[in-house]
């Protein structure tokens, strides 16, 4: 399951000089592809950091794959990584044993080909540091990392030790996502200029909680963003310069945070993410000849409208298959094709990214622990 690059990127609309498809179509979402779930290679061994909610969710749609594997699963307690052992059928569970993590002991089981690491932000380094340097595949939650520097550490262990890593931006692989692409290439709307979009929740103050603790990485930036700016990303590609404004929280990470972005198409998006207030969770693209508009919610919309000339079209796209299946499907499928990366979610938009919330960050005020520690690779 080594291998070389990824594979080259799938024909690329231009519309009035506008590149338009600017994410890669993934096999699972080609016309006539076959149900994610259908095996596209031998068995692929999975390990699983975390035993949260997010963790269980997408376990146990990844046992809904004919070709992976649930072989191992790690906490920090003991009865949390039996318990999801034997929810979900591991073949091991690992726990914390003194100054030894658990995801140390996962790390160096050989049965092991790749791991889903569902920790709090502010672990993803340290934790896809180790298996990257067991020579474990790492599909790593997002946020991928807190900063760009933990995120341009781990894509130079993973390209020295040859593993395959990617950020779990499930939104990119979806048939709704790469419909919306095909109505944009087909001039649906003409050439797209601006984009809106939003994601919120309120959700109560709590400085320990995962969602607003400062040294789990938490704030309405990290948490959310990556949804809107999925979207802008199909329809601008992405972006060369960002403002941002943010309410802070008591304890100084962000509440409510509003980003400005400019593209070099010459195209412009909005993006507001918030922890206090609802949102529409939808986003509109402005083109020269119309509107789409995504239903919600943002991150798995069950369709789009199309407006122009005063005509609407309502474009709705079949959701029965699990949400996950379709990010999972690709990391089997590069694995077992011997990809490092995915073309669909590659290394170098998880680098861009990352240093576009760092920008972001800095411009708003919000800094954390990750911030200030030194890292060392691993000896």
């Amino acid at each position: 399951m080594r291998g070389g690059a990824a594979a080259s990127p799938a024909r690329r609309g231009i519309i009035g000089g506008m590149r338009i498809r600017h994410v890669v179509r993934p096999p699972s979402c080609e016309p006539g592809a076959p149900d994610p779930r259908i095996a596209t290679g031998p068995p692929v061994r999975w390990g699983v950091v975390a035993t949260g909610h997010i963790a269980r969710t997408v376990t146990e749609q990844l046992l809904q794959l004919e070709d992976a594997v649930l072989q191992a699963v790690s906490s920090r307690s003991e009865g949390s990584a039996r318990a999801f052992a034997d929810a979900f059928g591991a073949a091991a569970a690992y726990a914390d044993r003194g100054d030894e993590p658990g995801y140390l002991r996962l790390a160096r089981d050989p049965d092991v080909d790749v791991v889903y690491v569902a920790t709090p932000h502010a672990q993803h380094h340290r934790v896809a540091r180790v298996l990257l340097e067991a020579g474990k595949h790492v599909l790593l939650e997002k946020a991928f990392t807190v900063t760009a520097a933990e995120a341009d550490d781990l894509v130079r262990a993973a390209r020295e030790r040859g593993c395959f890593l990617m950020e779990a931006v499930w939104t990119r692989f979806l048939p709704v996502y790469h419909a919306l692409l095909d109505h944009l290439e087909r001039d649906a709307i003409g050439a797209p200029r601006w984009v809106q979009a939003d994601l919120g929740m309120a959700v109560a103050f709590d400085p320990d909680s995962r969602l607003w603790a400062r040294a789990a990485g938490g704030g309405a930036l990290l948490d959310l963003s990556i949804y809107p700016l999925t979207w802008a990303l199909a329809a601008l590609g992405l972006p060369s310069d960002v403002q941002a404004a943010a309410e802070q929280a008591e304890n100084g990470v962000d509440a409510l945070t509003t980003l400005a972005l400019r593209h070099p198409s010459g195209g412009h998006a909005q993006v507001v993410t918030s922890l206090v207030a609802q949102a529409a969770s939808t986003a509109t693209i402005g083109g020269s000849e119309g509107i789409i508009r995504t239903l919600a919610p943002l991150p798995n919309p069950p369709g789009f409208d199309i407006t122009r000339d005063g005509a609407e079209q309502r474009v709705r796209i079949d959701a029965s298959t699990p949400r996950y299946a379709y990010q999972l499907r690709e990391v089997n499928r590069c694995l077992q094709e011997g990809l490092l990366e995915s073309p669909t979610m590659p290394l170098a938009d998880t680098l861009a990214l990352m240093r576009l919330l760092d920008a972001a960050r800095a411009q708003i005020g919000v800094r954390y622990p990750n911030d200030d520690a030194a890292f060392a690779a691993p000896a």
